[in-house]
């Protein structure tokens, strides 16, 4: 993964739940795909029409609230959603989608607009939104979280770094 990328915001306010994210009826599934063609759908249903891959989440306070399901970050990572932006995280949300590799930034300033080009530097910290010409700090990642993203997610990180062994046979 690429620690600096760019993408258009898609826009939503607060409080939005894992159920919103990705409705409970579609999580039994290992189907990863289905759980992208149905994400957001409650939400805004037409939000998979207008993604394209690399588009960038942007929101407001608590995203991420409710149950403590992965499918969640995993539905929009698969979507093809790069990266989410809030004011600030509920924190199983913010962890789960750091251990699938979906980058998650904290920024209480960021203003935007649904369609504003949104630039990303994980390493640096920053957020940029390239059509207002505003910069942002996010809150700062520990080292190894960044590291973790880099990889791709934690069963990744592990098994790079010979403290985890995926199960063969």
């Amino acid at each position: 993964m690429e620690s600096a990328f760019r993408g258009r915001a898609h826009v939503y306010g607060n409080d939005i739940d894992t159920d919103r994210i990705i409705a409970g009826k579609y999580t039994k599934t290992l189907d990863l795909q289905s759980l992208a063609d149905h994400v957001l759908e409650d939400l805004d249903p037409e939000f998979r029409s207008r993604l394209v891959k690399g588009d960038v989440l942007v929101a407001g306070d608590n995203f991420g609230c409710g149950s403590s399901r992965e499918q969640a970050p995993v539905a929009l990572k698969v979507a093809g959603v790069s990266a989410v932006v809030a004011r600030y995280f509920a924190r199983i949300f913010f962890r789960n989608a750091i251990n699938i590799g979906l980058p998650v930034l904290e920024v209480p300033d960021l203003e935007a607009a649904s369609g504003d080009e949104i630039e990303i530097d994980l390493e640096a910290g920053t957020v940029r939104n390239l059509t207002r010409g505003t910069a942002h700090r996010a809150a700062p990642m520990p080292p190894v979280m960044i590291e973790i993203l880099g990889e791709g997610g934690l069963v990744a990180y592990l098994a790079k770094h010979g403290t985890y062994r995926l199960a063969t046979g």
